[in-house]
């Protein structure tokens, strides 16, 4: 990835953290919280594709893992947003523009009910039944609902913002350059080939003034 996609990344990925950890996890709604940091990674991923995707997901997956009050094991919500980026970097509009918003819920949906599904099958097979006290059900229909509301006021702006990261000045400004050593080369092998043109056609011209001034003399002499 670049530096400018890792920095965004971990910026957006921690102030998301911070919120969900600080704000989110506190309102003690029903059934499961809303998931701040699967949004975050859901908006990346659908600028940066499914290697960026599944990159930032694992970061921001193991960062949750090991961040308190994390009572889970290390690496479990890491598989679960690498595996979700991956499969929302899948769908990235080829140019890069959104023309409805009805692609991005039923991702957003999609994610929901994936990441639960995943996380409470990999906490199966590592002993966790949390998710079986709780309801899985409810916890579906929660996750999927909460996400579904706090996603219009995070995916776009996260992708905004990735969008205008990828418009790196530094990049703009070594293409601009190399542009612009391609278009003088370019100039100046065109001016080389005018200017041997006209070499050329003086040559020409020269060689026939003489021949033309060699015969006037010869005519000269026959009289």
């Amino acid at each position: 990835m670049r530096v400018n996609r890792i920095l965004l990344s971990s910026a957006l990925v921690v102030v998301a953290l911070v919120i969900q950890v600080s704000v989110l996890a506190r309102l003690h709604l029903p059934g499961a919280v809303p998931d701040l940091m699967l949004l975050t990674v859901l908006g990346l991923a659908l600028v940066y594709g499914h290697v960026g995707g599944a990159l930032v997901g694992f970061g921001a997956g193991l960062l949750a893992d090991l961040a308190p009050p994390a009572d889970h094991a290390a690496g479990r919500y890491a598989l679960v947003l690498c595996v979700i980026g991956y499969l929302a970097g899948l769908v990235k509009p080829e140019t890069g523009q959104l023309k409805s918003a009805t692609g991005p819920m039923v991702v957003v949906v999609a994610a929901a009910l994936g990441s639960t599904l995943l996380y409470a099958g990999v906490g199966a097979l590592v002993g966790d039944t949390a998710a079986r006290h709780v309801g899985l059900g409810s916890l579906l229909f929660t996750a999927a609902l909460y996400d579904l509301l706090l996603a219009p006021f995070v995916v776009p702006g996260v992708m905004a913002l990735a969008r205008r990261a990828e418009n790196d000045p530094l990049a703009e400004t070594g293409s601009a350059a190399k542009a612009t050593d391609i278009s003088s080369g370019w100039l100046s092998g065109g001016t080389g080939l005018k200017i041997g043109g006209q070499r050329s056609g003086l040559r020409v011209k020269a060689a026939r003034a003489r021949m033309a001034r060699a015969g006037r003399i010869k005519g000269v002499k026959r009289l």
